[in-house]
Order: structure tokens, then sequence, then C-alpha cells
């Protein structure tokens, strides 16, 4: 392995470029999470309308990446073929109080076998594949 948390090899951003200002923000080490400019309701995962108002006026806004997490797995039993050789590790459903409360999902680094307080605070961590073609970076979570 080549130091990364997990495997190479496994984002996808969508074929349709929806997602495209989530990913390019993370390469800036910015999170940016979408916002309704209508209604000022946020949302993950990225939709063309807001799920709150139905308007199409929807942006990319940056938000401090912090959070609380919400609940976690413990994954023994990788389900992605580029996982194969991982497990375990921590995934964590996060709740972004600076938006909405919107739940994001990311592993949390450290210890697989680490205990997991609910509600505890976790900060983002960027971790670039400049290497990998195309480059690409990943947001991670790593407990306050």
């Amino acid at each position: 392995m080549s130091g990364y948390y997990l495997a190479e090899g496994l984002p996808q951003p969508a074929a349709d470029g929806l997602d495209e200002p989530y990913w390019s923000g993370l390469r800036d080490n910015r999170l940016l999470v979408q916002q309704c400019g209508s209604c000022g309701g946020w949302q993950w995962g990225p939709e063309w309308i807001c799920h709150h108002c139905h308007s199409d006026n929807l942006a990319f806004t940056e938000v401090a990446p912090e959070g609380i997490i919400y609940s976690y797995e413990r994954v023994w039993h990788p389900v992605h073929p580029a996982l194969g050789e991982q497990g375990p590790y921590l995934v964590v459903l996060v709740s972004l109080p600076q938006a909405g409360d919107v739940r994001m999902v990311g592993n949390l680094l450290g210890d697989p076998n680490q205990p997991v307080p609910i509600n505890a605070e976790v900060r983002g961590v960027f971790e670039h594949h400049e290497d990998a073609q195309p480059a690409y970076t990943l947001l991670h979570w790593q407990l306050v």
C-alpha cells in the first residue's frame, strides 16, 4: 500500500459533472456543500433541484470541514474489489452543523478498533492522490 488510508482507484465523479465542484474543492482543501439560493436549504449529495423548495437555484458553498459523528459502521468485509485487502476500517456518518446538519459519509482515521463515540467532534483531513490519473482528493475524518 502507498501510505494512503485506503486503496486507490475508488472515487468516480459523476459523468454528468454534477458533483465536479465538490471534487475540485477537495483538491483545494475546501469542503463545498450544495445550498439553495432560493430557500437557503442545504443538501448532500448533490442534486439538480433543491430537496426543500424544488428550485434549481443551487450552488456549492464552502463550509468548515468540521462535524459531529451521527453514526458509524466498522467494516470487516469490504464491498468493493479495490478494498479487498482493507479491513477492518471505520465509516462514519458526519452531521455538518454549519450546513443545516446535512450528513456526509467518510472514513474515520486512526485505529480501526477504536471506540467511536456518537456526537464526538471530528475534523476533516484532505488526502491528495496526485499520482492517480486523474488526480483526486478524498475527505476523511479525524476525532478532535
